[in-house]
């Protein structure tokens, strides 16, 4: 399918058509992720919404803890902080 560039004010707007939207399951008004590959391809894609349980999952509880981690914990108040 060809489709072409259109000049939107200071913006350059692609128009999807619907059956596209369809397709790919989206709507107007719905956020996305646009990148580019190094062969010069463009990826449209829904944007993740994250979800603070989804990323503890993946966590390994037996990591050992950064090594920068060892210096906050020896460091001594700078200002105003409560202890």
């Amino acid at each position: 399918m060809e489709v072409i560039l259109k000049k939107m004010g200071n913006s350059t707007a692609l128009i999807l058509p619907p059956p596209v939207l369809r397709d790919m399951g989206m709507k107007a008004g719905q956020p996305l992720r646009l990148s580019t590959t190094a062969d010069g391809k463009v990826v449209l894609e829904h944007k993740r919404k994250h979800h603070l349980a989804d990323l503890i999952a993946q966590c390994d509880p037996k990591a050992a803890p950064p090594a920068d981690m060892r210096l906050w914990d020896q460091s001594k108040p700078a200002g105003q902080e409560v202890w």
